[in-house]
């Protein structure tokens, strides 16, 4: 079982995430420093959540981490700047003035019980025929979604009918995030 992050830990992500932003951005390289603490170096999925002026800018994940936290974090804030089909990658003169939140994840938890999601608490990711559709835990709250609502923008995200959660040969999985960040700048 993963170790929770302490306040430093956590506070020592987020730097990695903006300053990977910030360096390649301007330089096209990712720099990140060796860091020694273990529950920094274990090996957990994570997404990271970039916004400006209150709204979403991009935000990009992994559930099977194969780098340690830290360099995990760094890659996928770089993703989230420039690479979020969404949005055009990020401009040097937007570095002024954007927010991180980081979600590390717990694995994957396959379940065929729709009625273990506890909105707030839980994130889902589903497959089927191909097609895969995660959100995170808080999307829900922030969106004041209950659960059947919560499932359906799921299937949405995949690409799939809003009911295709309760269809046979769809895998629903649920996952819970330790999630922190820090606010507008």
């Amino acid at each position: 079982m993963a170790t929770l992050l302490n306040p430093g830990e956590r506070e020592i992500l987020v730097a990695i995430a903006r300053h990977a932003i910030e360096t390649f951005v301007r330089t096209g390289h990712v720099v990140a420093a060796e860091r020694e603490e273990p529950a920094l170096n274990q090996h957990r999925g994570c997404f990271v959540t970039i916004h400006r002026q209150g709204e979403l800018r991009g935000c990009i994940g992994t559930f099977t981490a194969a780098r340690p936290l830290w360099r995990e974090v760094a890659a996928m804030a770089v993703s989230a700047a420039t690479r979020d089909p969404r949005f055009n990658p990020m401009k040097e003169r937007e570095l002024a003035d954007f927010s991180l939140e980081i979600s590390v994840l717990s694995p994957l938890e396959e379940t065929d019980e729709p009625g273990k999601i506890e909105v707030g608490k839980h994130g889902i990711y589903l497959e089927r025929d191909g097609n895969r559709g995660v959100l995170l835990p808080q999307v829900a709250v922030e969106q004041g979604w209950d659960r059947q609502t919560f499932l359906r923008q799921t299937c949405r995200k995949a690409g799939l009918a809003p009911d295709a959660w309760a269809a046979p040969g769809t895998r629903l999985y649920i996952f819970t995030a330790e999630i922190f960040g820090e606010g507008n700048r």
